[in-house]
């Protein structure tokens, strides 16, 4: 099923649920000689889970009391039990890289594959496979370009983003939203509206990083994870990552810079990067540079900051600017703009013959400066227009495709 040999005597006797946790009503079909077997196997996984749990809890520990230590070791967080929780978490209905295997395939005989991966993983013997390139559309009409990763690859670098996520969700700093435990796109909106309705913010610095997961420098990545990365099979585990490449019409890619966006470990990578390269530096700006009031808001690479006086905004661009191309990252010229918004912004402008203040974007939504009812300012959002238009004609187009179904078919779909 996955390339390797298996023998009739490794085949477990009772198929494992699809989902921990699951009850033990939901058995597949029992094989002979199992009987009762379910039961020891959910209080097995049960306290599997457990000692996973109880083990990041230390690292995580750790890392809050010391901030300046280098974890040497690791690696042998890396279990048989935190691979079978990450390959639990994974889409099932996902598509395959380019070994082929879908979770289902990889389920038929998880112990066995588990173990002899977690064998290949700490003998060194593990090897990534390039990621397969796949492009969805965009709602403005472009293409995105996703790496989608072999299944072993995905659960190795789940297991590793849990090892490494009890460290850095200590580290990372409160107004960085993006592909973080407990944190989403509405927490981020909520706090850029919050930190504009709440503070003297007159001006908004939208910005754009260009091709950001592309430009990633891989050198300055792993520097900047042996900031607090002292275990050197991890750092050599993410860097075969790095080097596997990307297939794309039968061609294998390798690049010195990106981090393959679409797999699994990406968007944590992304944070190290902008944390480091971004979030420590605007933080001390903020507390040494500005004169004003300030707020950030950060998910992924998607900034947002806003100020109390233009010359603040002005100063903070031109320092953001060079900050970034020691990164080998960059603005967007065109997508990067400062704008006037805010509570007294629509008043300001008026007073000089302007017309309303401008709006900005994100995260898929338009954000406008507007009242209440009583005249109170308020920050009105809607959908971005292109994904609205988008979207109603994905619905359009399904509408017309069950135009002559029956009414309970069009119900059913």
């Amino acid at each position: 099923m996955n390339g390797r040999e298996r023998s009739d005597s490794a085949i477990v006797a009772v198929k494992p649920t699809n989902k921990a946790g699951h009850p033990a009503a939901e058995l597949g079909e029992p094989r002979a000689g199992t009987k009762g077997n379910m039961g020891q196997q959910s209080t097995r996984r049960a306290q599997n889970r457990e000692s996973v749990s109880q083990a990041l809890d230390r690292v995580r520990t750790a890392a809050r009391h010391r901030k300046k230590e280098r974890f040497t070791t690791l690696f042998h967080h890396l279990s048989v039990d935190l691979f079978r929780e990450a390959f639990l978490t994974l889409k099932r209905d996902a598509a395959p890289g380019v070994d082929g295997l879908t979770w289902q395939d990889y389920e038929a005989d998880l112990e066995r594959d588990l173990t002899d991966l977690h064998d290949r993983v700490h003998r060194g013997a593990y090897r990534a496979l390039p990621s397969r390139r796949q492009y969805i559309p965009k709602p403005d009409g472009r293409q995105r370009p996703l790496a989608i990763a072999a299944l072993e690859d995905k659960i190795v670098q789940k297991a590793t983003v849990a090892v490494l996520n009890a460290i850095y969700e200590e580290d990372f700093l409160g107004f960085s939203y993006g592909f973080r435990p407990r944190r989403s796109q509405h927490d981020a909106l909520d706090a850029l509206m919050v930190g504009i309705s709440s503070t003297k913010v007159n001006y908004i610095l939208d910005c754009d990083l260009r091709t950001f997961f592309d430009s990633v420098s891989q050198e300055w990545l792993v520097r900047f994870l042996n900031h607090r990365i002292g275990d050197p099979r991890i750092t050599h585990l993410i860097q075969k990552w790095l080097k596997a490449g990307v297939l794309e019409e039968g061609v294998v890619t390798v690049s010195e810079t990106g981090t393959g966006q679409g797999s699994v470990i990406s968007p944590l990578l992304a944070n190290i990067y902008l944390h480091y390269a971004f979030d420590l530096w605007a933080k001390r700006w903020r507390q040494r540079e500005a004169t004003g009031d300030m707020i950030i808001v950060r998910y992924a690479d998607d900034i947002v900051v806003g100020f109390q006086h233009e010359t603040d905004a002005c100063r903070f661009l031109d320092m953001m600017r060079d900050r970034l191309e020691e990164f080998s990252l960059t603005l967007h010229p065109e997508k990067t703009r400062l704008i006037e918004f805010g509570r007294y912004a629509a008043s300001n402008r008026r007073r000089r013959g302007l017309g309303k203040p401008e709006t900005f974007t994100f995260l898929g939504f338009t954000l406008i400066c507007g009242t209440s009812r009583r005249g109170y300012f308020l920050i009105h959002r809607k959908s971005r227009r292109d994904r609205r238009m988008a979207k109603l004609k994905e619905i359009k187009e399904e509408l017309r495709r069950r135009l002559h179904q029956s009414i309970p078919d069009k119900g059913d779909g």
